[in-house]
C-alpha cells in the first residue's frame, strides 16, 4: 500500500480511481476548484486530511476516513460509496451519504443538511448529526448514541434499531416500518404518524400530537410529556408511566397511563374499539 502524505491538492479529479494506498494529512482545496478528488477510489485510508472541493468521495469502495474535515464547500461529499467506515471526523458538507451502502459513521461530527438519503446498512455510533431532512428512505439502520437535531427524519425508512440516544426533531418516522426504538429522549411534533410497527421502549417522547394514523403502534415504559390529541385514528398497545396530556380517538388496542388529563371521544369518522384504562381503571371505547 502506497502513502501519499503532506501534500496538497486542487485540480479536477486528483486523485482519481487512486487504488490501496493511504492518504495522509494532505489539503484539498486551492483555486483550480477541481472537483471529484477521489472519484473512483478502492481500498483506501485517508488519514488527517482536510476537503474544501466538491464531491470528494463518489463512487468510492472500501474505504476509511478517519481524523479528517470536510467543510461547508465540500457539498454533497459522499455519494454511491460502498463499505467505508468514517471515525472521528467533522463533515460540513450538504447532502453528504446518498445511494450509499454499508457505512459506519464512529465517533463523528456532522452538520449536513439532506444526510443520509436513500442510503442502506448504516451504523451510527457515538456521533452528532444536525440536519434538516435526516435519513430519507433508507433501510436497514443501527443507531446508538446519537445526538440528532434536526426538522424531519426517519420518513419512509424500513428496518431501524436506535437505541440511547437524543432526538430534538421536529416531525419523525412519518411512514416508517419496522422501527424500534429504546432509551431515547424524542421531542418534536408529530412524531410517529402513518407509521407501521413502531415500537418504543423506555422512551421519553416530548411533544404534541404524536402517533395519529399509526398502524401497530407499541410503547413500552415509556413516559409522554406535553402530548395532547394523541393516538389519532392509531392501533396501539401502550404503557405510559405518568401522565398524558390528551387522548383522541384511538382506533383499536389498549393504552394504560397512570392519568390521561382528557380523553377525547367525539366526531370520529372510524369505528373506535380501544381500551383505556387510567389509575387502573378501565374506559371502554
Amino acid at each position: 500500500m502506497k502513502t501519499i502524505k503532506n501534500k496538497t491538492f486542487d485540480e479536477e479529479r486528483s486523485l482519481y480511481s487512486l487504488s490501496n494506498a493511504t492518504v495522509l494529512n494532505c489539503t484539498f482545496a486551492g483555486e483550480r476548484d477541481g472537483e471529484s478528488a477521489l472519484k473512483e477510489a478502492r481500498s483506501v485510508v485517508v488519514k488527517d486530511c482536510s476537503f474544501s472541493l466538491r464531491y470528494p468521495l463518489w463512487h468510492v469502495e472500501d474505504f476509511t476516513l478517519k481524523a479528517s474535515r470536510l467543510d461547508d464547500f465540500t457539498r454533497a461529499p459522499i455519494w454511491y460509496s460502498k463499505n467505508g467506515t468514517i471515525i472521528d471526523s467533522e463533515i460540513l458538507g450538504v447532502k453528504c451519504l446518498r445511494e450509499c451502502d454499508n457505512i459506519a459513521v464512529i465517533g463523528s461530527k456532522i452538520n449536513s443538511d439532506e444526510f443520509g438519503w436513500r442510503c442502506r446498512d448504516i451504523y451510527i455510533k457515538n456521533s452528532e448529526i444536525a440536519s434538516s431532512y435526516l435519513f430519507f428512505e433508507c433501510k436497514n439502520l443501527e443507531i446508538d448514541n446519537l445526538k440528532m437535531e434536526g426538522k424531519y427524519s426517519f420518513q419512509y425508512t424500513e428496518n431501524v434499531k436506535i437505541t440511547n440516544s437524543d432526538f430534538n426533531t421536529k416531525d419523525a418516522f412519518w411512514h416508517c416500518n419496522n422501527v424500534i426504538v429504546e432509551n431515547t429522549v424524542l421531542k418534536g411534533e408529530y412524531i410517529g404518524w402513518y407509521s407501521k410497527n413502531l415500537t418504543l421502549k423506555n422512551c421519553k417522547i416530548i411533544g404534541t400530537q404524536p402517533f395519529c394514523y399509526a398502524e401497530n403502534l407499541t410503547l413500552i415504559n415509556c413516559t409522554m410529556e406535553q402530548t395532547d390529541l394523541a393516538f389519532e385514528y392509531s392501533s396501539v398497545m401502550a404503557e405510559v408511566k405518568g401522565e398524558i396530556l390528551s387522548v383522541k380517538n384511538p382506533k383499536s388496542g389498549k393504552i394504560i397511563a397512570d392519568k390521561i388529563g382528557e380523553i377525547i371521544l367525539e366526531d370520529s369518522i372510524y369505528e373506535n374499539n380501544c381500551e383505556i384504562i387510567t389509575g387502573k381503571r378501565p374506559v371502554n371505547v
